[in-house]
This record gives structure tokens, C-alpha cells and sequence, in this order.
């Protein structure tokens, strides 16, 4: 259990779930393997290019025109792991409608945000090293910080405070790694969504 949580497993904000060892040592091999083997791209944001490299499905945010756009559905290797992340949220395993697959190169991280509005739940799967998630609420004079450390082979969910009132980021590392990040839409996403 990590450091960040007491001795009766209470989270540090409201909000925030974890559990350690979600897949085994050979399945977060096989997870990575299947990461590198497709097309990933650069992170962009405005015009920037990121050191992350990432792969989305089901539906895509385009950070530099902020479009929300049906993509490819989940891959089928993907699936057991999405019904494994549901489960652990509390919710059916279609609602997971997007998907975010990301490579950390060395000196690659994620600066301080909230994930897009028209998403809500988010559950996040760390493979490859250990990680410590940040996070930081704003408060008069400064911030409230916590600091989550990230397992491999581990998940977190995000939802209520977590979700929406704490930002969240990773530091750069100088070891490689990978994360696979499901998503069910919010209200806003779905009105934004076909057939809506």
C-alpha cells in the first residue's frame, strides 16, 4: 500500500481509489509490447509538440482546435483490461467509451490539468516503472498538494473532487513509461456525441 494512504486505506483526497498489481508481470509485458507496436504520435497542444507519445480510441479530443470526434474503436486486446478497470470504478464496462495509450520516453511527463469536461470518470493503469501522481488545489495564498505514488502494474480512479476540483500531473523521469487510461463521457460529452 503506498505511503500516501493511512492504515485503514482511506485516500488522500476524496475522490481518489488505488489498487497495486491490477495485471501480472507477463500481461504488463504483453500490454507494453502491444503500446509499441502501434502507430503512436507526439502529444499536441496548440501547435506544441509533447515528448509523450500517444494513441487514442473510441473518441478523440483534439487539443489544438478542442474538436471531440468519434475515432477508432478499442482494440479487442484491450477490452480485459477495460472490464477490469470498470469493475473496479463501479460501472459497466461500456461506459469506458475512450481510451488513451501513452509512452513516457525518458524526460517525457504531464504538466498540471484536469482532464476535458466532456469526459468523467478516469481510470488510469501505470506500466513499466513506478511514479508518483501530483496533486494540487488552489486555495487563497497558494496550493493544498498530494503526492500519490503509482505503482507498476497498478490503477487509480478519478472521480467527484478527485475528478473535477484537484489538477493533477506526472514529472518527467529518466525511465521509460507506459500508461493505458480509460474514460466514460460526461453529460457534455454525450450531448456533443452523434445521435445524442
Amino acid at each position: 500500500m503506498p505511503a500516501a494512504f493511512d492504515l485503514f486505506g482511506a485516500p488522500p483526497l476524496p475522490g481518489l481509489a488505488y489498487r497495486e498489481d491490477l495485471v501480472t508481470l507477463d500481461e504488463e509485458r504483453q500490454l507494453i509490447g502491444a503500446i509499441d507496436g502501434l502507430e503512436l504520435s507526439p502529444f499536441r497542444f496548440q501547435g506544441w509538440l509533447g515528448k509523450r507519445l500517444t494513441a487514442s480510441f473510441g473518441w478523440r479530443y483534439d487539443f489544438d482546435d478542442a474538436s471531440f470526434t468519434q475515432g477508432a474503436p478499442l482494440p479487442g486486446w484491450l477490452l480485459p483490461l477495460r472490464d477490469k478497470a470498470a469493475a473496479f470504478a463501479g460501472l459497466a464496462p461500456h461506459a469506458f467509451e475512450h481510451a488513451l495509450l501513452i509512452r513516457y520516453d525518458p524526460g517525457a511527463g504531464i504538466g498540471w490539468h484536469k482532464d476535458r469536461p466532456v469526459f468523467e470518470h478516469v481510470v488510469g493503469i501505470s506500466l513499466g516503472n513506478a511514479t508518483t501522481m501530483r496533486f494540487r488545489k488552489r486555495r487563497p495564498g497558494g496550493f493544498d498538494r498530494v503526492a500519490v505514488p503509482l505503482g507498476p502494474r497498478s490503477l487509480y480512479h478519478l472521480s467527484g473532487e478527485a475528478r473535477h476540483v484537484w489538477e493533477h500531473s506526472i514529472a518527467p523521469m529518466e525511465v521509460p513509461r507506459w500508461s493505458i487510461t480509460f474514460r466514460s463521457l460526461s453529460d457534455k460529452g454525450r450531448a456533443l456525441s452523434p445521435g445524442s
